[in-house]
C-alpha cells in the first residue's frame, strides 16, 4: 500500500463557512445514496451545519491529500439550555444530563471519503478536534447500523448512554459518551 499522507487543518465557524461548499460536497458524496431522503438532504445538512456553527466554541479540523477535501469533524460546547437530549429514549440520571455550557462538547460531525476510508484518517480527525478541549467529557450520535463507525468509537473510549432521536423524521441513534481529556488508550 502507498503510504498515506495527509494534512489537517483547524477552522473556527468563521472558517468552516468560507468552505462550506467543499463540506457539503464531501457530504453529498458519502450520503449519496440517501439523498433522496429529506433528513439526509444536502439541505438538511445544511441547516444543521448553520445551527452547529453559530454555537460558541465550534472548531472543525479537515483532512485533505493534496488539494482533495477527504474528510472532516466538527463540534462545539453544548449549552446550558441545550436540546441536546430531547429524545433521549431511556430515563437516564438527571445530573448525566445537565449541561453549563462548559461541561460537554458534541463531536456533531465525523465522515471520511469512502475511498480514503480505514487508514487512519478519521481516528486523526478524532483526536485532533477533541484533544486539548476544555470541557469534560464528549458526545457524539452514531446510527447502531453503522457497525465500522459504531465499533470505532467504543474502540476509542466511547460508551454508549442511552438512544436518542434528535428529530421527529431522524432516526434513533446510539447517544455516546467519552471523558476528557481522551486517555492514552483511547488517543493512542
Amino acid at each position: 500500500m502507498i503510504p498515506l499522507h495527509f494534512r489537517t487543518r483547524t477552522y473556527d465557524a468563521a472558517g468552516a463557512r468560507e468552505i462550506r461548499e467543499q463540506l457539503f460536497a464531501v457530504y453529498a458524496e458519502i450520503y449519496a445514496a440517501q439523498l433522496s431522503d429529506p433528513f439526509y438532504s444536502v439541505e438538511r445538512f445544511a441547516e444543521r451545519f448553520a445551527g452547529h456553527s453559530d454555537r460558541a466554541g465550534f472548531r472543525l479540523v479537515a483532512a485533505a491529500i493534496e488539494n482533495d477535501l477527504v474528510g472532516y469533524a466538527y463540534g462545539g460546547p453544548l449549552p446550558a439550555r441545550t436540546k441536546w437530549w430531547q429524545g433521549l429514549r431511556e430515563d437516564v440520571a438527571p445530573e448525566l444530563l445537565a449541561e453549563d455550557g462548559s461541561r460537554t462538547f458534541a463531536l456533531n460531525e465525523i465522515m471520511v471519503k469512502e475511498s480514503w476510508r480505514r487508514r487512519g484518517i478519521a481516528k486523526s480527525l478524532h483526536d485532533e478536534l477533541l484533544t486539548d478541549r476544555p470541557e469534560r467529557r464528549a458526545t457524539l450520535l452514531v446510527d447502531p447500523t453503522n457497525t465500522p463507525a459504531r465499533t470505532a468509537y467504543l474502540s476509542w473510549g466511547w460508551h454508549v448512554l442511552g438512544h436518542l432521536q434528535p428529530f421527529p423524521d431522524a432516526p434513533v441513534y446510539d447517544a455516546l459518551v467519552v471523558d476528557l481529556p481522551l486517555s492514552h488508550n483511547a488517543a493512542g
